[in-house]
């Protein structure tokens, strides 16, 4: 099985949870710190933005009324069924331009060529890190961006000391035993393993200069536990 197939199975099964759990585990700080991500890039009215790994579309649905009037959002997702479950939370604000598309972030446009490119922004929140070739996919977010477009990375900061002790006590003693309660302790058992096999903020920085962006840096938010990598 492809590293794409099996982070996409993982997520099709999450999917149902994934807003709820998110809300627990974060204490529903997660909304903060997307808020705060996007702050980073100041999204403005008009204009066209990605929101690639767009999971069950939390995010684009900010995006999308920070762009208003006039704006539109494209939001992507590997996995049917998140893309499922933002497809009806945008079907409740209907004044918000949002199109939903399933494909691979890395083949983006071999699954999508009718996709227009140029985009004034982009915002990827979690997914960096789920994905099995992040060079490539910098390549690719740097390609779909227009002349003067930015975008900002929202991920698990790669902590060491006793953040990174904290934040590994919660995820064995606090996120899987509760995940196991429902069928999932296996699914969320994999966020340890994906953190700690995550590049750092620095490391990052460098790959992104690699794909060809001007500017690039990585801040941390929330204490050291989460961290934005901002491209310019």
């Amino acid at each position: 099985m492809t590293h794409a197939k099996a982070v996409g199975e993982l997520f099709e099964e999450v999917a149902p949870r994934y807003d709820q759990f998110n809300d627990l585990f974060s204490l529903g700080l997660h909304r903060i710190w997307k808020r705060q991500a996007l702050a980073l890039v100041k999204p403005k009215p008009g204009e066209r933005w990605l929101d690639l790994c767009c999971g069950t579309g939390d995010v684009a649905l900010v995006l999308a009324e920070a762009l208003r009037p006039g704006g539109e959002v494209v939001g992507v997702d590997l996995a049917a069924a998140p893309l499922a479950i933002a497809r009806q939370r945008a079907a409740m604000c209907p004044w918000l331009q949002i199109s939903w598309y399933q494909a691979d972030v890395l083949q983006l446009t071999e699954q999508l060529p009718m996709l227009q490119t140029d985009f004034d922004g982009a915002v990827m929140a979690y997914g960096l890190r789920n994905l099995a070739d992040p060079a490539a996919a910098l390549k690719m977010l740097q390609r779909l961006l227009g002349p003067n477009g930015r975008a900002v990375l929202l991920d698990f900061n790669p902590s060491v000391g006793l953040i990174g002790s904290l934040q590994k006590f919660a995820l064995r003693r606090v996120v899987v035993p509760v995940a196991s309660g429902v069928g999932l302790a296996e699914q969320y058992a994999y966020l340890e393993e994906s953190i700690g096999r995550f590049i750092d903020g620095k490391q990052q920085e460098v790959l992104a200069k690699e794909a060809g962006f001007c500017g690039a840096y990585h801040r941390t938010l929330a204490g050291g536990l989460m961290g934005a990598l901002v491209l310019l």
